[in-house]
């Protein structure tokens, strides 16, 4: 079909029309609606989304357009921003080259009569009283005053050279000449000019007096309005940062405002493919858009349910006592409405003020190259770091920042029906990454038997503790019970590589969600880390893999993929999607958002199979309800991005408590002195504890092969202390086999842990064994070692 002969351009047109725009080396040049006006240059898709969406906008007026051949040209403002083009034809191309020549022409002298005009707007607020003229003409006639400042001080730097020159020569003279008569003559001369020089002098000091005092009325002012400006720019970019969200957030809604019925479904989802030679472009656009995000086929698809799903009743939906239609209820009414039993919430008042700051991070530098160059292939844990690299908080509370958002447990616990709570423990999982996205420091290594306690239990209702049990592997152990029946336990054992451009952090081990009401009996484990930039660049985190979420008891399970970030990829960053699904293997929920940000529900009312997707495989098609927000992270507090990037719990965790374990990592030195802000201090310190706990383990290795020995084999302890522990088993024919299962390998055992083998998830794992709560109530820590 012949599309209509565009209009020669002209000064001051608004130009439009279809060009082809690079993308990327798999996709090539791709179709693109573009629009000239007011000397900017913007693309859509289609015509179609001039009215709500644009890709992208480049300023001609910095602009460089530079024509390659006889179809393609390239418009670039400096590096940010490059379109390389291609027109239909070479008539095409220098049409849209006459407009852009125009259209930058026209935007460079608007902005040079702005320029020399001024802006209308005053770049400082006037004080109250004035008007609101420019200041431009205010700030030209300073710039006039200080110049002329200027020469006079450059006036009388001449005269005093030239006036030093003939005292001096008078005085030269003076010297020179026998007492007589012409002595007189020559002190009158000397006289004379020494009053030239003193007021050339004086003139030059009161010049100066009167420079310094005028550049420092106005330095205050220009300070003002420079700082004006510099809070005006932040504010701005915030503003805009605001609207790419609302505007991200409004083109998904526009998406999925269109209901399809279900004998359109599978026409619509069609296999991702390039463009048709038939049907009409915008179309083409739409789905490439929608699909193209869904570079797994194996990956499931939603779009809205039929009309019919949203008019029915909702007796066949499981957990709804209401109609689906009523989708201004938000998940929490929904779940609690089906619970009638569910008791009703307590009034929670804080015991203590707890502190909303710590001191601001020292700028200190360090090359993190130079440290990491010689630790390639090696386990991070074995590498001997300096605190520079560090957050002062230790793993045990990290760990412990898991709880932020206990809520989201407090409200799994009050739902009757599994798949429902599902959904919340889900949610949990995804929710202990939102804190690592700026936090790029290392957390401190906990020492072997450190422990952590975060009691909230008059707050929140709840009560945490953390042990280190392991040091090589290094394995925490972690429980948290709350008042309102859940309990979470887990075991955390870090894997972590360093492989030049980035590091891995993989973690080992599983962690448990255990309800009372309902004896539901939850497990899943963690996403590996990755620390990108490690050598050049800005440091960024990002998590990637698999979760599944079991219900041990019902068979539920929940399958939870973080995307990894892709620069080709045209999806949300840290994106994560997920599918509910119970025993038999039918799916009831879909989860969908991104793990810094929130996460949304969305109730599957039908499934059925797509067309096979890039590699023959065939995907899910999931027809939806409205789409329900059910976790969203808390706003980081001010002035957050000065204090390693701490939430707000983040910020309590290492202050100061009475009646802690002296184990515990509050009382840390090296954290405690890194945290003040002495950095120096502190290297010293994790110095002597680390030595300190060299010296610890193997003095228990000793121990360990004296008890592993028979009476007659006798070891002296210059082989212990020469040989590690398994030569000298094999030394003294002693078999690995002897020692105990539940000890280590230097025989230590945990203080409030125990290792048992876990009969509902099958897994070994250190619990809970009681006693450090009531320890604490009687103040007795006589069992606690000395490690600090």
């Amino acid at each position: 079909m012949s599309e209509p002969k565009p209009p020669t351009p002209t000064p001051g047109d608004t130009y439009k029309g279809w060009l082809f725009k690079w993308t990327n080396y798999i996709k090539g040049y791709q179709r693109r609606w573009f629009v000239l006006s007011n000397g900017l240059l913007s693309y859509y898709r289609t015509q179609a989304e001039m009215g709500h969406t644009c890709r992208g906008t480049i300023n001609l007026a910095t602009a460089n357009i530079a024509v390659e051949d006889s179809c393609n040209f390239v418009i670039s403002n400096g590096g940010a921003q490059t379109y390389h083009l291609k027109a239909s034809s070479e008539v095409e191309r220098q049409r849209w080259i006459t407009a852009l020549e125009l259209a930058k022409a026209k935007a460079v002298r608007m902005q040079a009569e702005s320029d020399d005009s001024g802006d209308d707007c005053p770049a400082v607020p006037p004080a109250s009283g004035q008007g609101g003229g420019c200041r431009n003409s205010e700030i030209q006639s300073t710039l006039r005053t200080l110049n002329s400042k200027v020469e006079d001080l450059s006036t009388c730097n001449d005269l005093i050279v030239k006036h030093g020159s003939a005292l001096q020569r008078s005085l030269s003279e003076l010297e020179a000449i026998r007492v007589g008569g012409e002595m007189g003559e020559k002190i009158r001369q000397v006289t004379e000019r020494a009053t030239l020089f003193r007021i050339t002098s004086n003139a030059m000091i009161n010049a100066c007096r009167d420079f310094l005092s005028l550049a420092q009325n106005h330095s205050k002012r220009w300070q003002k309005a420079l700082q004006t400006e510099r809070d005006q720019r932040i504010r701005l970019e915030e503003t805009l940062e605001q609207l790419a969200k609302q505007h991200n957030h409004l083109e998904r809604a526009f998406r999925g405002a269109t209901v399809l019925p279900p004998s359109l479904s599978n026409l619509t989802l069609g296999t991702k493919g390039g463009v048709s030679g038939k049907g009409d472009a915008s179309d083409e656009d739409d789905d490439n858009e929608f699909f193209d995000a869904m570079e797994d086929p194996a990956e499931f698809i939603t779009v809205p349910a039929d009309p019919k799903y949203h008019r029915r009743s909702g007796s066949n939906v499981s957990g709804f006592s209401s109609e689906t239609g009523m989708d201004d209820q938000s998940f929490d009414e929904l779940s609690l409405a089906s619970n009638p039993e569910s008791p009703q919430p307590l009034e929670l008042e804080p015991v203590r003020q707890r502190r909303t700051r710590i001191p601001d991070k020292p700028n200190y530098y360090l090359n993190l190259w130079s440290i990491m160059k010689n630790c390639i292939g090696k386990e991070l844990s074995k590498i001997p770091m300096p605190v520079n690299f560090n957050e002062p908080l230790s793993m045990l509370q990290r760990l412990s920042e898991d709880l932020e958002y206990y809520e989201l447990l407090d409200k799994a616990a009050k739902c009757q029906n599994s798949l429902e709570q599902m959904c919340y423990v889900a949610a949990f999982t995804v929710s202990s990454y939102s804190t690592t996205v700026h936090r790029t420091g290392k957390p401190f290594n906990p020492l072997l038997g450190e422990t952590f306690e975060l009691d909230r239990l008059r707050e929140c209702g709840y009560r945490s503790l953390c042990e280190q049990v392991s040091h090589h592997p290094p394995a925490a152990a972690h429980h948290a019970m709350s008042e309102k029946g859940w309990t979470l336990r887990q075991e955390i054992a870090l894997a972590s590589k360093f492989r030049g451009k980035y590091l891995s952090i993989m973690p080992l081990g599983s962690i448990q969600c255990i309800f009372d009401k309902s004896n539901n009996h939850y497990s899943w484990k963690k996403v590996t880390t990755t620390v990108h930039n490690i050598i050049v660049g800005k440091l960024w985190i990002d998590q990637s893999g698999e979760i599944d979420v079991v219900n041990h008891k019902t068979g539920d399970r929940c399958h939870l993929k973080f995307a990894p970030y892709s620069y080709f990829s045209r999806d949300v960053p840290r994106k994560v999607t997920g599918v509910v699904t119970d025993k038999d293997g039918k799916a009831h929920y879909v989860l969908s958002g991104t793990w810094d940000e929130k996460m949304e529900f969305s109730k599957i009312m039908q499934s059925s199979k797509g067309e096979n997707g890039t590699e023959g495989k065939q995907r899910t098609v999931y027809q939806t309800l409205k789409p329900k927000e059910i976790w969203r992270k808390n706003p980081l507090p001010e002035g957050a991005e000065n204090m390693y990037f701490f939430s707000s719990l983040a910020l309590t965790l290492n202050e100061h408590e009475e009646g802690v374990a002296p184990t515990d990592s509050r009382r840390r030195p090296d954290q405690r002195l890194m945290e003040e802000g002495r950095w120096d201090e502190a290297n010293a310190e994790k110095q002597r504890l680390e030595e300190k706990q060299r010296i610890a383990r193997r003095e228990r290795e000793r121990e360990a092969v004296k008890a592993a020995s028979s009476p007659e084999e006798a070891i002296t302890e210059d082989s212990i202390n020469d040989s590690p522990l398994k030569t000298d088993a094999q030394e003294t024919g002693t078999e690995a086999s002897e020692v105990s299962e539940s000890t280590h390998p230097d025989n230590y055992q945990a203080l409030w842990f125990e290792k048992i083998d876990d009969t509902v998830s099958g897994e070994a794992l250190h619990v809970y064994k009681g006693g450090y709560w009531e320890a604490k109530e009687q103040g007795s820590w006589d069992m606690c070692a000395d490690i600090f």
